[in-house]
């Protein structure tokens, strides 16, 4: 099992238990290790949540030896200039502004800014104004959070 993998099921009951949301993790193997997790709170990820998430996760990872050398962890918010990496953030950020840019030109554009109303079915669902666009997952080049 990769580190990542095992990485996600300790996680998990960590963040669903205080609603944060797990965004990526990176495991850089390195003669120093590194583990960096990304997490969302939907209220605002804060120092203290991801200290705590730090704090919880590295004694698990401890017990598990599940590195066996001496690692750095780093635990941090998604960032504002973060290029989305997984399918599942056009669900984790449903609701926020985002700028998405597309492979191809869809109705002779190719830079679409709006809310994001989530993904089904690999259509990633954008609303702008009161209008929903519908872009297919696939003619997507680069989707990010607009603040």
């Amino acid at each position: 099992m990769k580190v990542e993998d095992r990485v996600k099921e300790l996680l998990l009951p960590i963040l669903e238990e205080k609603g944060f949301k797990l965004v990526d993790i990176e495991y850089i193997a390195t003669k120093r290790p590194t583990l960096r997790i990304y997490i969302y709170n939907p209220e605002g990820t804060s120092i203290d949540d991801c200290e705590y998430v730090s704090k919880r996760i590295g004694s698990l990872l401890d017990v598990e030896d599940l590195i066996k050398t001496s690692y750095t962890l780093e635990v941090s918010s998604p960032g504002l200039d973060r290029k989305f990496k997984n399918p599942e953030e056009y669900n984790i950020f449903k609701g926020k502004e985002v700028i998405i840019k597309t492979k191809e030109p869809i109705d002779d554009k190719k830079v679409f800014k709006g809310t994001l109303e989530g993904m089904e079915d690999n259509i990633v669902k954008l609303k702008q104004n009161s209008t929903v666009i519908e872009i297919p997952l696939d003619k997507i080049s680069q989707t990010k959070l607009d603040f």
